[in-house]
């Protein structure tokens, strides 16, 4: 009998085998798996004057920074800054970026400056600005041409996209503009750019409005809000000195089809544009989620 036992505890499973624990012990639990934003870019507007002093110095340097992608504007020399696109292709190969959208006029030209961002491979152009509207109506108004923009530029390749301000988030008429521009495009035609900073500084939630439409917002700005309730222009701040709980934010947008994290900044404390870009790039190499 006791052959018998010994053969069959040759046989027993590991786990019986095992020394017992302590009382007391604590079981191991592995560490959370936490992750880095592979790219980010930043809005030119955040350097403007550097950009009009020098726009192919100013883009080199902030890909120096460790931008890869870059947002433009038009600052009164086109979408390309007055280079053609052969040119603008060969600076963004050589500095090693992409520019992915552009704030565009999107009511002027929209052809010509639709032609000119599908050459040189920009995924987006990008409403940067409606304005107040009067009513839920007009709201209504600007997301049927909105759909009419976005099939137009769907025909050169491109997608449109909306960026908001705090205005949109303004109770009016028991709703908000937002909405209606959400729940009247079509999302086969229009994305929109969260721009985090005005979300937040207008008493809203951008975690929760992210989950409410979920898969609409594929670009956002990403900029952050001193603490306190003060004039919502004049809260700008370097990121990571502020509020807004960022690290949090970017996980839970990645997956709801966040795809572009942009960096904007418009008002800087202390330094310069460029020191704040720097600053600013290196915070969101570092930053895990």
């Amino acid at each position: 009998m006791g052959a018998m036992l010994g053969v069959g505890a040759a046989f027993m499973p590991l786990q019986f085998c095992a020394a017992p624990k302590k009382e007391g012990e604590a079981v191991a639990e592995s560490e959370p798996i936490m992750s880095k934003l592979d790219s980010f870019g930043i809005q030119l507007y955040s350097v403007k004057e550097d950009m009009g002093a020098d726009a192919q110095a100013t883009m080199r340097a902030l890909a120096g920074y460790g931008y890869k992608q870059l947002e433009g504007f038009d600052g009164g020399k086109g979408i390309l800054w007055g280079m053609q696109p052969t040119e603008f292709k060969s600076l963004m190969s050589e500095i090693g970026t992409t520019m992915v959208a552009s704030h565009a006029n999107v009511y002027e030209n929209l052809d010509a400056q639709a032609a000119q961002a599908a050459e040189v491979g920009m995924k987006y152009l990008i409403c940067p600005w409606i304005g107040p509207q009067k009513s839920l109506d007009d709201y209504k108004k600007r997301a049927d041409e909105f759909n009419q923009i976005g099939e137009k530029l769907k025909s050169h390749g491109l997608r449109f996209a909306y960026h908001n301000h705090d205005y949109s988030f303004v109770s009016q008429e028991g709703g908000l503009g937002q909405d209606i521009l959400m729940n009247n495009t079509d999302p086969a035609l229009v994305d929109f750019e969260m721009d985090i900073y005005w979300v937040h500084v207008a008493n809203a939630k951008p975690a929760e409005y992210l989950a409410k439409y979920p898969g609409r917002f594929r670009l956002c700005h990403v900029k952050d809000a001193e603490a306190g309730t003060g004039d919502p222009h004049e809260r700008g701040v370097l990121l990571g000195a502020g509020e807004i709980p960022y690290a949090d934010l970017i996980k839970q947008s990645k997956d709801m089809g966040m795809e572009y994290f942009i960096v904007e900044q418009e008002r800087f404390p202390t330094g310069t544009p460029m020191e704040a870009a720097a600053a600013n790039a290196k915070y969101l190499a570092a930053l895990e989620f």
